[in-house]
């Protein structure tokens, strides 16, 4: 089924270190399925893309920095992994302060594998069900989430999978959920 999404505008947050397919998938996914994206980062101009952490794998130019983003100008939100990636952006306030307040707004968050390390950081997994890659399942644990080892998890406004391996359930699974988005937002 072929979800029309042309309407919607998608923030990816990511910094150095991104894993290049956690990010490219879905954009591809988002774009095929008719969605705007823009990538928000820490820092302008272009941020180095990494394959399985270890190898260079090209760059992602940013369209604009996340502290000049506002959650009100998205529909939904996209973390993707990679080690550097959400440890850099766990640490910083700007970003930190981006995904508390758009998951505040009740609009979709989709992340993969190390993403969720900056939901940890913001506080905002307390009580829900989410997946990772198994590195940081303690800290989602220590952040009050309940973890589990499933290939796509998706709880009220979450979806999140493990891996690379996991690319084209999360891919189908985040099209879907983001359709949903369209629908007015109380409160946001």
């Amino acid at each position: 089924m072929t979800h029309e999404l042309r309407d919607l505008k998608v923030a990816i947050l990511a910094a150095d270190g991104v894993e290049r397919v956690e990010l490219e998938q879905p954009r591809g996914a988002l774009y095929g399925a008719g969605a705007t994206t823009e990538i928000l980062s820490i820092h302008p101009g272009e941020i180095q893309a990494r394959q399985w952490d270890l190898n260079a794998a090209g760059t992602f130019s940013v369209d604009r920095l996340v502290s000049d983003a506002s959650p009100e100008e998205y529909d939904a939100l996209l973390l993707p992994g990679g080690t550097m990636n959400p440890d850099q952006l766990r640490m910083n306030e700007d970003a930190v302060g981006f995904v508390k307040a758009f998951v505040a707004t009740g609009k979709p968050v989709a992340t993969i594998c190390h993403g969720p390390w900056t939901l940890a950081e913001a506080d905002v997994v307390r009580g829900r069900r989410l997946t990772s890659w198994p590195s940081i399942r303690t800290d989602l644990r220590n952040a009050g989430a309940e973890v589990v080892d499933e290939e796509v998890v998706i709880d009220g406004q979450f979806i999140s999978s493990r891996s690379p391996a996991d690319l084209p359930a999360f891919c189908a699974a985040v099209v879907e959920r983001f359709a949903q988005a369209k629908a007015p937002v109380s409160g946001g």
